[in-house]
């Protein structure tokens, strides 16, 4: 089963996403702050990481420039997660590492796709 490493400061939008992602076959691990999720990713090494990009400790950028700059978690793809929806914001997030860009409200069915561009889920049914 696929691990997502789920990085969201928001305990309801964590919840929901990580439930939701659940039930589409991935394995969530959660993680709250930027720090965190740096450890997350040495530690859990998974599959994707979804970033959201304001975060307590690090924002989401600075960890993802941390992930992407250590060898044993560099080639883990990232989407980053923002409110930020200006054109400027994507290119901030891509310059510091992440593989894709999605904004928020989160549109699932749009974010799955990006997700299985980067890893197959398990199939199960809803």
């Amino acid at each position: 089963m696929p691990t997502i490493l789920l990085v969201e400061d928001n305990e309801i939008n964590a919840d929901m996403l990580s439930r939701r992602l659940t039930r589409r076959g991935f394995r969530v691990v959660v993680a709250t702050d930027g720090l965190q999720a740096v450890a997350g990713a040495q530690q859990h090494h998974p599959d994707l990481i979804l970033m959201d990009m304001s975060l307590p400790e690090i924002d989401g950028w600075e960890a993802t420039r941390r992930i992407k700059g250590h060898p044993a978690t560099a080639e883990i793809p990232v989407i980053a997660l923002t409110a930020h929806a200006m054109t400027s914001d994507r290119e901030r997030s891509m310059a510091a590492g992440c593989d894709e860009f999605e904004t928020k409200p989160v549109d699932l069915e749009r974010l799955l796709e990006k997700i299985v561009a980067f890893v197959v889920p398990c199939t199960t049914h809803d």
